[in-house]
């Protein structure tokens, strides 16, 4: 899955990805950047 990293500026691909779910009740997705192993969030995943 593609997610935005806030690090690298980029678009990437992203590493370890695990099935979340907010607060409110809506999914999301968590993972980390393969290149710089940042944490990386996407809402609706």
């Amino acid at each position: 899955m593609e997610a935005y990293c806030m690090k690298c500026k980029e678009k990437r691909e992203m590493k370890d990805v695990k099935p979340v779910v907010m607060k409110n009740g809506k999914k999301a997705s968590s993972g980390t950047c393969p290149k710089c192993g940042t944490k990386m969030f996407k809402i609706g995943g």
